[in-house]
């Protein structure tokens, strides 16, 4: 039970039933309020808090009147380029609304998620966006938004979606993505494509596992067994993408897909490790299209996460809670986009100049686009 100091007027002092008669609620409603658990109704919510101010209690800490200004931003660090680039669009649209993004990123030993969510909510954000959290991970224990929720603290979440969070929230179509990829590879003559990708228990993996073995079955009719023992987890890092790529072109694939262009760019290291080169010899696609991403040596093929219309879809669905009309638990996709560029060629049974005729397949109903090197390279 949290502790709240009472104010004591002509020696009487308000016990929790006190507050219940104040709020026209049970005891048990009170108590859920002040411990800050999941279903009660923000009406609700609000008449036990106002029952609180007009008996003389100091409301807990985390109860306390939310900052109209401003909006916590979680992300998992910023060594990877795509985290920056979504904190700058998400911080831009915030500012643009009147609203202060509050950035708060883990560190390697450093603060941890709930630490963090404690941190910006005693701080009286008046919401918070969530970039690949601990909701992404299948395995970890999912309370801790419920928690959040029961405290009126609205958030939104992009990637990972998970039923067990009732929120609402944004995220690339990760099948669809590994659609594009092999269907580009496949045109360019490659049979052998092997999929570099994070850890299984990640939400987002597990999608582009499902979208990699559906495309390697339609489009090169490869079993899904075969197209499974193509896949190597390993760290969203160039050296996590260095040795899964290494295991890979060591079991004949001439072609690989990652999961980020930090493991593409470890992908190329392990090519050239291997006396091979790219893309003469191996072809490497990333994901994200990450900021400087165009520059490489060479400039990496790339599927573009749409992180400028995701961050503002993630900023208008949490202000539209803020105002008092919470989003549908629901899951806002967003198609991702194929940009070639030079670390993708022909295979040993492709022909020379196909890489710019690579289909751009629609995902789940929408359009893709390809965009061939040239064309907005910096992608963010």
């Amino acid at each position: 039970m949290v502790a709240f100091r009472p104010i004591t007027s002509g020696g009487v002092t308000a016990r929790l039933a006190d507050i219940a008669a104040q709020a026209g609620v049970s005891e048990a409603t009170v108590s859920r309020v002040l411990n800050g658990k999941p279903g009660v109704s923000a009406t609700t919510r609000e008449s036990v808090l106002a029952a609180l101010d007009l008996l003389g209690y100091e409301r807990p800490v985390r109860l306390r009147q939310r900052s109209a200004g401003l909006v916590g931003l979680i992300t998992p660090e910023l060594e990877n380029p795509i985290f920056p680039a979504f904190a700058q669009i998400i911080g831009q649209a915030l500012t643009r609304e009147g609203y202060t993004p509050v950035l708060a990123t883990q560190t390697p030993g450093g603060s941890t998620e709930d630490e963090l969510v404690e941190m910006l909510v005693e701080r009286g954000v008046a919401g918070i966006i969530f970039v690949s959290g601990l909701h992404a991970d299948s395995t970890a224990d999912m309370e801790r938004y419920a928690r959040l929720q029961g405290q009126g603290v609205p958030f939104v979440l992009i990637n990972g979606f998970t039923e067990k969070v009732d929120a609402p929230f944004v995220s690339p179509d990760d099948r669809g993505a590994m659609r594009l990829a092999v269907t580009h590879l496949a045109a360019l003559g490659h049979r052998k494509i092997g999929l570099a990708v994070g850890q299984k228990r990640f939400i987002p993996v597990q999608r582009k596992i499902e979208g990699f073995v559906a495309s390697m079955t339609e489009v090169l009719g490869v079993s899904q067994d075969e197209a499974h023992g193509l896949i190597q987890h390993s760290l969203y890092t160039l050296e996590g993408g260095q040795a899964a790529a290494g295991a890979l072109i060591s079991a004949g694939c001439t072609a690989v897909v990652c999961a980020s262009d930090m493991m593409a760019l470890g992908a190329i290291r392990a090519a050239r490790q291997q006396g091979l080169t790219v893309p003469g010899d191996v072809s490497v696609v990333g994901f994200d299209d990450s900021p400087l991403i165009a520059f490489t040596d060479p400039p990496l093929t790339t599927i573009r996460q749409p992180v400028t219309a995701m961050g503002q879809a993630a900023v208008n669905a949490l202000l539209e809670e803020v105002a008092g009309t919470p989003a549908p638990h629901s899951e806002f996709v967003f198609l991702p986009e194929l940009v070639v560029r030079g670390s993708t060629a022909a295979g040993p049974s492709g022909q020379g100049g196909q890489a710019g005729q690579a289909a751009a397949l629609p995902a789940q109903g929408g359009v893709a686009r390809t965009t061939r090197s040239g064309d907005d390279p910096a992608g963010v």
